[in-house]
């Protein structure tokens, strides 16, 4: 092979795995972008959610006293405080949708990192958790 033809293979390699290497970063941010979908919502919206028939699953964030206390029906408690709640949470479906709160929203809000690194589907944040729920005069079940 010819000195010219040599240099011009030489480039045209690099500039191929150069391309290769970009689509892959581009491929790796995409999906991981793309891994949760995390939306918002308030009291009225959390409660229109719960009433449609693809309900999510209420993920209650607070601690087991503030659970007992009052929750929303049907809400399944893992404390966001607790040294294990990463551990808790991966044993969920990741699959599952969540509407996930806590007292006003900064737990919850803590937590929707562990559910990115996790790989979860979809997680809808109630913003302003559990107050805003009582606030707007949503049902709130006690004990339990």
């Amino acid at each position: 092979m010819n000195h010219s033809l040599r240099i011009t293979f030489v480039a045209l390699l690099c500039a191929a795995t150069g391309i290769l290497t970009a689509l892959d970063e581009k491929k790796e941010k995409g999906s991981a972008a793309s891994e949760t979908k995390i939306d918002h919502v308030d009291a009225a919206g959390a409660a229109k959610l719960l009433a449609g028939d693809q309900k999510p699953v209420v993920l209650d964030v607070r601690t087991p006293a503030e659970h007992t206390a009052g929750h929303i029906a049907g809400a399944k408690q893992i404390d966001f405080s607790a040294a294990d709640f990463a551990t808790k949470v991966a044993e969920l479906d990741k699959d599952q949708t969540y509407l996930v709160h806590c007292q006003s929203g900064r737990r919850s809000t803590g937590s929707l990192k562990v559910f990115k690194k996790l790989g979860f589907k979809h997680i809808v944040h109630l913003d302003g958790g559990f107050s805003g729920w009582e606030d707007a005069g949503q049902p709130v079940v006690k004990g339990e």
